[in-house]
């Protein structure tokens, strides 16, 4: 039998700032919702977007962990000397691209694109199978995000501001998922499938993965077509799980508040 890697146990403390953020803005929803009813929104619009930008960032985090994690079980000893399994967001390849970037598209536009980047030593893992899975892990953190996130909203006593909220958030969460896990070159759907693809095909993907994922974006962004299957797609997932399409949709109005 092989050797159980350990995983180091300490949390950064800039993680811990995104959480304490992110519960900051769930109290000021659930505050707030009393003052929503008597016509004043401020203070739910505040917790809204406390929340939703607070519980993103996270998200990242756990993202990226997701990928070290199954990499470092994987075979890839050097994930732990990079500061990976630590959830520090400095870690996470240029924090300004990596999480300023996606924070302020999702505040123009409502659009979670992808954020972090870890760099993992493939040639370490043991196999096919696992370069897959290591790909996968990420978005399948959003997924199992969003899914507890709904669940909270059907299961726990919360009262409406703060289930609009969660709910904004999960509904992100499912639309990452949807985003991250398309098989375009540089996005994590493709890294499940590059391990079986030939390698001329392989070739091909290396060479178009700087730019693939910019010109998804621009489709996204400016085709309204595209960015409204994307929704449609990631709002089914969500319906399907038991999410709240009108608290969801209440969120994103709170959280674009500006328009």
């Amino acid at each position: 039998m092989g050797q159980v890697r350990s995983v180091p146990t300490r949390i950064s403390p800039w993680f811990l700032l995104l959480v304490a953020v992110t519960v900051v803005g769930a109290v000021l929803c659930a505050v707030g919702t009393q003052q929503a009813i008597q016509g004043s929104f401020v203070l739910l619009t505040t917790g809204v977007v406390l929340l939703v930008l607070g519980g993103w960032c996270v998200s990242l985090c756990l993202h990226e962990w997701g990928h070290a994690y199954s990499a470092h079980r994987g075979g890839d000893d050097g994930v732990e000397n990079r500061g990976y399994l630590s959830l520090d967001i400095r870690r996470y390849a240029n924090v300004g691209l990596s999480f300023v970037l996606p924070v302020v598209f999702l505040l123009l536009g409502g659009i979670p694109l992808p954020g972090g980047a870890v760099w993992i030593n493939q040639w370490a893992l043991r196999s096919k199978r696992i370069r897959s899975f290591v790909s996968f892990a990420g978005p399948a953190m959003n997924l199992v995000i969003g899914v507890l996130l709904s669940l909270a909203v059907i299961f726990l006593p919360v009262n409406e501001g703060l289930a609009i909220g969660l709910s904004c958030l999960a509904l992100i969460q499912i639309l990452a998922f949807v985003l991250n896990i398309l098989p375009v070159p540089g996005l994590d759907g493709y890294g499940v499938i590059e391990p079986y693809l030939s390698p001329q095909a392989q070739q091909l993907g290396a060479k178009v993965r700087p730019w693939a994922p910019l010109v998804l974006f621009v489709l996204v962004i400016g085709v309204p077509g595209v960015s409204q299957a994307l929704f449609g797609v990631g709002q089914f997932l969500f319906a399907l799980i038991g999410g709240d399409a009108q608290y969801a949709a209440a969120g994103y109005s709170l959280l674009l508040f500006w328009r």
